[in-house]
């Protein structure tokens, strides 16, 4: 028995309704095919955050897989807006998604179809104060995914694998290591989140490639690090670096930034702050706060 869906107002292909009513079509290429990509961006206030950003993400994707964007900026601004506006609660998770739309199963990119635009909003829900206070606890485990995770693809059996890695060990995320290459296991990121680790002070994170998404908050944390003074770099990092950190952050749009402070049962970090968050977390979380302040519109 299916659990039963919150009468929360969506958006498909342009029409507002309860999304417990929202039916798409059995021969849509995302449901048969996973041919499509997504976004999910923040509400705070009903004040949206690095709207830009995640607007620019979404065209790049659009583009990777041949989709006919539908439409610009300022029409995914005025989409975006109105669904806001329908919702009861203001701090929202917003989840956009674009296929290629309907048409009889076949794997090539077929062209000229109509694209199937679905928006969602639910409440954007806090980190757990555990969390939050004491830091978190992830696990490790080999990255088996495609070698597209650049890509923003609905297509998530790999990270849906990876995730229930970490919900099996009562833990809040796994953290991903690709073998296969000199010097490895090589850091690539979390099963729905950016990986960082602080070395000597300064925050740390793999470099952009197939196998890292170009998530939102990479760009946010360099700019954080630049009003706190707090060295930043992408550089490869090895599973040696990963286990011998000073802290291990994540980032994302629901964790925001999080300290991870257990790692495979052990405590991350060292001496006095062992196991505990440490003081670039505290700078980079107090900072991540202001710009939510400042930079929602």
């Amino acid at each position: 028995m299916s659990a039963p869906l919150p009468d929360f107002v969506c958006d498909l292909d342009g029409e507002l309704l309860p999304l417990s009513q929202a039916r798409v079509s059995v021969l849509d290429r995302g449901f048969l095919l996973g041919d499509g990509v997504y976004e999910a961006l923040p509400v705070y206030g009903r004040r949206l955050f690095r709207f830009a950003d995640h607007m620019a993400r979404l065209a790049r994707n659009l583009d990777r897989l041949r989709l006919p964007a539908p439409h610009d900026v300022a029409g995914w601004e005025a989409r975006v807006r109105r669904l806001v506006a329908a919702q009861p609660f203001d701090d929202q998770l917003i989840y956009l998604q674009v296929t290629r739309g309907v048409a009889l199963r076949e794997h090539a990119m077929l062209p000229d179809l109509t694209p199937t635009v679905f928006l969602m909003s639910t409440p954007l829900k806090p980190v757990p104060a555990e969390w939050r206070h004491h830091g978190a606890a992830c696990v490790t485990a080999p990255d088996l995914r495609w070698s597209h995770g650049d890509i923003k693809s609905i297509s998530l059996l790999g990270n849906v694998m990876a995730r229930q890695v970490s919900v099996d060990a009562g833990a809040a995320e796994t953290l991903l290591l690709r073998e296969g290459e000199p010097g490895g296991p090589w850091l690539t990121e979390g099963a729905s989140s950016n990986v960082w680790i602080v070395q000597e002070g300064a925050l740390l994170g793999p470099p952009m490639g197939p196998h890292v998404l170009p998530g939102i908050r990479v760009g946010l944390l360099r700019e954080l690090c630049e009003e706190a003074g707090i060295a930043f770099n992408l550089r490869p990092i090895c599973e040696a670096d990963l286990r011998a950190a000073d802290e291990v952050l994540l980032s994302s749009t629901g964790k925001e930034v999080l300290a991870v402070t257990r790692l495979d049962g052990e405590p991350v970090g060292h001496g006095a702050l062992r196991g505990k968050p440490g003081p670039v977390y505290g700078r980079l979380y107090e900072a991540y706060q202001r710009a939510k302040a400042e930079q929602a519109a």
